[in-house]
């Protein structure tokens, strides 16, 4: 009786497994064929670079394959940090942060503009007892909204390429 209960369970696995091989996400980075010849970054450049790295990545990713783009980048990030609730000692209880980014990507061949979009992202975080662990906490809130702002922006590329 378990020969069976097993068979049927790994019969039930196999079919559940095979489902889902033929699966490609609908904004895949695939059909994204782009090679950044130029770059400038104003404003915060750590942040800048953040981007500008995960996109010369994904740039790379692509390999020697025909039709690839020759393009210019360029990003301008602001990023603003505001306190947005006190205690009645005047203590800060929850800061504001907040991130601006323009990025134009034009075409070298043509000089055409591929994208040109503004992304504006803004999260709130609580202080923390410990100082650290405050910056701790703004260090992964900015991380979270510069990846916030990566996914917009491949979203519009995989719609301007595709």
């Amino acid at each position: 009786m378990k020969k069976i209960t097993y068979l049927i369970l790994l019969i039930i696995v196999s079919i559940s497994i095979n489902s889902c091989s033929g699966y490609k996400p609908i904004f895949g980075s695939s059909n994204l064929n782009f090679n950044i010849q130029s770059y400038t970054i104003d404003g915060n450049k750590r942040l800048g670079n953040n981007i500008y790295s995960k996109l010369y990545n994904l740039s790379k990713t692509q390999g020697n394959k025909e039709n690839l783009k020759n393009v210019d980048l360029y990003i301008n990030v602001t990023d603003s940090k505001e306190s947005t609730s006190k205690d009645t000692t005047g203590k800060i209880l929850e800061y504001k942060i907040s991130i601006r980014m323009e990025i134009k990507i034009n075409d070298n061949q043509n000089n055409k503009k591929i994208l040109n979009e503004i992304f504006n992202s803004s999260t709130s975080y609580r202080t923390q007892d410990e100082y650290s662990e405050t910056l701790k906490l703004e260090e992964k809130s900015l991380d979270n909204l510069l990846n916030s702002i990566y996914q917009n922006v491949l979203i519009k590329l995989s719609n301007v390429f595709s």
